[in-house]
């Protein structure tokens, strides 16, 4: 896939069948809607489009609430050339396009400056200024200029529609198992371990204090999960368990997200690692003492490990 980064002005035009989004997390709806287009674009012996955007519209329209990402939006595009389009184009998500309603976006963009002939819209798909126009609209403007408008099928999965937002909920409620059905892939946070407190290594459980590289990422809820940690610079991926919380039997008062790596005896200090969640074990509790804390530990550590084995069997 070529990713085209497209500045103001400037133009990649090739006539082809594109669908437009912000396409966060990249995941099976996504993904679904990207192979009507790939798809489409076969039977009419043109190329795919896959059109996005830099940064989140709600970061630039400032409307108060800016959704948290599920993907830095480096893995995002990194996903999307994984789709099989032969294109994506990038655009830089400013105030002046925030201001074109659907009719000039369609036009000035997709027709004049990327040569869109066919347009498939995700199922719930609004773009334009105040996002009040719909798919009828959309058709009614294509035939203005000879542009195709087709409605994307949906893709559902447990009889709910596979979006990104249903994801965020899921991640909110620590559900990462259903997470990564939805996704495709099991959820990742990355990050750089820096120093803590060392609370877990005296109580027989050193950990690694991760702080993630993207503070718009999501974080899942608090809780104990089982994960998988890899570490690029060394190739290697490891096993954990990891403690997303406040550490409530020690009165703390900050978020911190740290993971017990299995069997390890080296050193992470200011490395870089990237966590996948595989399930979650239980949710985050008030113990009495240090020693109960660690007894409970000891068991999440066998359920963490009898988890992981059992997603490697199912593989």
């Amino acid at each position: 896939m070529d990713i085209i980064r497209l500045d103001e002005g400037q133009a990649a035009v090739t006539p082809c069948v594109a669908t437009i989004g912000f396409f966060d997390g990249v995941h099976r709806g996504h993904r679904h809607l990207i192979r009507q287009v790939t798809e489409e674009a076969r039977q009419r012996s043109l190329s795919s489009l896959v059109v996005t955007f830099d940064r989140h519209p709600r970061q630039v329209l400032g409307s108060g609430y800016c959704p948290r990402m599920l993907t830095t939006f480096t893995e995002r595009l990194h996903l999307l050339s994984r789709t099989g389009a032969d294109r994506c184009v990038v655009l830089p998500f400013d105030r002046r396009l925030a201001s074109l309603s659907a009719r000039d976006f369609m036009r000035e963009m997709l027709r004049d400056r990327l040569g869109v002939k066919v347009l498939v819209a995700g199922y719930d798909s609004r773009f334009g200024a105040g996002r009040n126009e719909g798919f009828d609209d959309y058709v009614a403007y294509g035939r203005e200029m000879d542009m195709d408008v087709i409605r994307g099928a949906e893709l559902t999965m447990a009889g709910v529609s596979v979006s990104s937002s249903v994801i965020r909920s899921l991640l909110d409620e620590g559900e990462v198992s259903m997470a990564a059905r939805c996704l495709g892939y099991p959820y990742m946070l990355a990050g750089t371990v820096v120093t803590g407190e060392q609370v877990g290594r005296r109580l027989g459980f050193p950990t690694a204090n991760i702080l993630p590289e993207d503070d718009t990422q999501l974080i899942p809820a608090p809780g104990v999960y089982a994960v998988n940690v890899d570490q690029p610079e060394a190739g290697r991926r490891l096993e954990g368990m990891m403690n997303i919380g406040m550490r409530p039997t020690f009165d703390g008062h900050k978020m911190t997200l740290e993971v017990h790596v299995f069997d390890f005896d080296g050193d992470l200090y200011d490395k870089r690692i990237a966590i996948s969640f595989v399930s979650r074990l239980r949710g985050e509790r008030k113990f009495r003492n240090g020693g109960e804390l660690a007894a409970q530990l000891a068991e999440d550590e066998a359920a963490a490990k009898a988890e992981l084995l059992r997603m490697k069997s199912e593989e």
